[in-house]
């Protein structure tokens, strides 16, 4: 079997708790980057950026949140408020996939958005690729303008996913994936 089809057949989400050090070095991020930049975009827009937090700040970004929540009287109870101070800090690094877009651009919103989507697929390929475990979540902060304040999104930003990175600490095993028969259905004008 090709190399590149065994890499798309073995990818898995590796769960974020389950990610430990060592994760990515400096320069082992770069290479994973920029080859996950490689997606497809139409009008070379760079409908997207990332934001870099390692686990030690990640630890921060959670109280913060924490602190936001509290701040406008959200009501949290105990477990959903440990859940939010650690959501953040799982993995030695995670990466904040902003979607970027260029309002009132020949390109559709919904193009642009889709290339920030690709963007992170790619990133979980070439986690997998290195050695890497990875995980791609939301969550509500992944939505809440409060949230993008914090984190300095723009006003026309949104977050694709956090993106949990580091080393796989357990096997994780594969989930049932949908086979061809599944998915695909042949179109006839007839």
């Amino acid at each position: 079997m090709d190399s590149s089809l065994s890499l798309l057949k073995t990818r898995r989400s590796t769960p974020s708790r389950l990610l430990i050090e060592p994760g990515p070095t400096d320069a082992q991020l770069r290479e994973l980057i920029e080859a996950a930049a490689r997606v497809p975009d139409h009008g070379l827009l760079k409908p997207w950026r990332l934001l870099l937090v390692r686990q030690s700040e990640g630890r921060k970004l959670g109280e913060s949140v924490v602190a936001m929540c509290d701040a406008r009287g959200d009501q949290i109870d105990a477990s959903a408020r440990e859940k939010d101070r650690h959501r953040f800090d799982r993995a030695p690094l995670m990466l904040v996939l902003i979607s970027s877009p260029t309002p009132g651009h020949k390109v559709p919103q919904i193009e642009q958005f889709a290339s920030a989507a690709a963007l992170a697929q790619n990133i979980l390929l070439a986690a997998h690729a290195m050695g890497f475990g990875a995980q791609w979540l939301t969550g509500w902060p992944a939505y809440d303008r409060d949230v993008f304040e914090l984190l300095g999104l723009g006003v026309n930003e949104s977050i694709v996913g956090f993106m949990h990175l580091g080393t796989a600490s357990a096997v994780i095993p594969d989930l049932p994936r949908p086979s061809f028969t599944d998915i695909v259905q042949e179109w006839s004008a007839t």
